[in-house]
């Protein structure tokens, strides 16, 4: 895929998903500035060991998107053809204890980048999203069109208020706007506190695992490499309207007991479950229409939950030596 610009902001950049994106651009020639906080949420040396083989040929700014100074700094600094928004604090529990970081940093952050974007001439914006705005949506699969007025966790109201932000500014200063909204993303160097990276880790040594729920709650995971290939489409795209909305997923759902036994089979052995009740917060499934990024992006999710999750625990096995 060949993309229409030389310079790329990243936020998040050191992150799982956006090590991957990075890594991506870097492989087509695109030059890529990363701005990442290194925040405590998980080990900050993950993050670090996530960007190691990319360190010497991105730039790279430690910083906290809600510092508007520092934005309009690094705007001023360099030319931007895009800017493709992944940082986040991110977790649909944790912003349910603390809702206030969660709205400081997504809306305000997001808020921070549009706002330079205007000033300085960016025209081209990628946020990224989540299927958690579709809250208990009882319409399945969920498309983008669907009505979304009953989000369940502060983390998803700041996602949707993220894409309202993206709305105004496109309307208002003609700035190209793509929100993602992923669909439970996994693969190698996920964050550690997710459930594959967790299921994987203790099944495989024996320790036990937190099932919420009766195991039938449901989810559509999709694989990082189609993630990312969905995010440099994306990034590519005007041809139609100046706001658009995707769903990038797997377009299949997987039970949580199914789930587990995936991850039996991949690292072969046996889960030692420790039933909980539902956890307040989670939807009870979430399943992407994808159809809109398949005729407008060429979007097209190439792995399955199975060989995703075997070549998950392939990768965690491997990085443990």
């Amino acid at each position: 895929m060949k993309l229409p610009f030389q310079k790329v902001l990243v936020t998040g950049g050191a992150g799982f998903i956006g090590s991957h994106v990075c890594e991506a651009l870097l492989s087509r020639g695109i030059e890529v500035v990363v701005i990442d906080d290194f925040n405590d949420f998980y080990d900050p040396a993950i993050k670090e060991a996530n960007i190691a083989a990319i360190r010497d040929r991105i730039t790279l700014v430690r910083g906290d998107i809600r510092d508007a100074g520092l934005i309009e700094g690094l705007f001023s600094a360099h030319r931007f053809d895009a800017i493709i928004h992944l940082a986040a604090r991110a977790g649909v529990r944790p912003s349910i204890s603390d809702p206030k970081l969660y709205f400081t940093t997504n809306i305000d952050g997001t808020f921070n980048l549009l706002d330079a974007c205007r000033h300085h001439g960016v025209k081209r914006f990628i946020f990224a999203s989540s299927s958690s705005v579709y809250g208990i949506n009882e319409k399945v699969p969920f498309a983008e069109t669907d009505p979304v007025e009953r989000t369940i966790s502060p983390y998803a109201a700041t996602k949707i208020s993220g894409e309202h932000i993206c709305s105004n500014y496109s309307h208002l200063f003609g700035i190209h706007c793509a929100c993602l909204r992923f669909f439970t993303v996994y693969g190698p160097r996920q964050r550690p506190d997710l459930a594959i990276s967790k299921f994987t880790r203790c099944i495989r040594e024996g320790q036990p695992i937190d099932q919420y729920g009766d195991g039938s709650t449901a989810r559509d995971y999709t694989y990082i490499e189609d993630i990312v290939e969905g995010v440099l489409a994306a990034a590519a795209y005007t041809e139609v309207s100046a706001f658009e909305i995707f769903n990038l997923g797997g377009s299949a759902t997987t039970t949580l007991s199914e789930l587990i036994s995936l991850v039996e089979d991949a690292v072969g052995n046996k889960a030692i479950i420790r039933q909980l009740p539902d956890q307040q917060g989670d939807v009870p499934r979430t399943y992407a229409d994808v159809s809109k990024a398949q005729r407008l992006l060429g979007y097209e999710p190439k792995t399955p939950i199975r060989e995703g999750i075997r070549k998950y625990a392939a990768w965690q096995e491997a990085s443990r030596d």
